[in-house]
């Protein structure tokens, strides 16, 4: 008989632009980080309390607001890092080309923030998450990698993949980081993308290989027509 896994893991719908939360962490420790708390700070709080778990740490997949709380652009956002690490003892990872996005979006400080790049690692119990720089979306988006599972953010979702036309945005990152690092990664590594977009909440990558229509460009041309440019 198998020993149960140290991991834990949860999806959490919230907010009103169908975002996910996840909680990331060690049923032995019992401590665990979230991915873009944003929306609603109390509520996230109480849901890791309810399972007896610490939260230690907040990840953040990029700067936009739905996803980290504050404000961009006159678009506002309640919760978030900022309300986070003033409920509980933690700091904010974030990919080092986004930080200064972070700081100005939703005020937090210097202090507040582990500044990361891609292939960093952070271990909870025996677990331990990969974080994986995915450009495209934002210049410091990334993607965390734990187990069997990819938490995407706005890189990519079931059958989707993130806007590029948004301030930061490239479209050519975006397909850099499609056919690079998220090419290889297996095909039975499950997606957690940051919002339910699509037709199921996740799905696996070699199940998108064949419906995510960005997941079968075959070159770069492929790729500027799909995108229109």
């Amino acid at each position: 008989m198998s020993e149960p896994s140290d991991l834990y893991f949860r999806q959490v719908p919230i907010g009103p632009m169908a975002n996910f939360i996840y909680f990331i962490g060690s049923r032995s420790t019992r401590t665990c980080v979230v991915v873009d708390p944003a929306w609603d700070t109390e509520a996230l709080v109480r849901l890791a309390e309810a399972d007896d778990m610490k939260i230690v740490g907040a990840l953040v997949t990029h700067y936009h607001p739905d996803h980290c709380g504050g404000g961009m652009m006159g678009f506002r956002v309640p919760g978030g890092v900022a309300e986070l690490i003033g409920r509980v003892d933690a700091r904010i990872h974030v990919h080092k080309l986004e930080a200064d996005g972070l700081k100005q979006v939703t005020g937090v400080s210097e202090g507040d923030l582990v500044r990361r790049e891609g292939g960093d690692r952070l271990a909870l119990g025996d677990v331990e998450i990969t974080f994986i720089h995915t450009p495209g979306h934002t210049p410091g988006s990334q993607c965390f990698f734990v187990r069997d599972r990819l938490v995407a953010g706005d890189t990519l979702f079931v059958d989707g993949c993130g806007r590029v036309d948004l301030p930061g945005g490239d479209a050519q990152q975006m397909y850099e980081s499609l056919t690079g690092p998220l090419a290889a990664l297996s095909d039975d590594v499950v997606l957690y993308p940051g919002h339910n977009y699509g037709p199921t909440p996740t799905s696996p990558l070699g199940t998108q290989r064949k419906t995510n229509r960005y997941l079968r460009i075959r070159s770069r041309d492929d790729w500027r027509r799909l995108m229109g440019r």
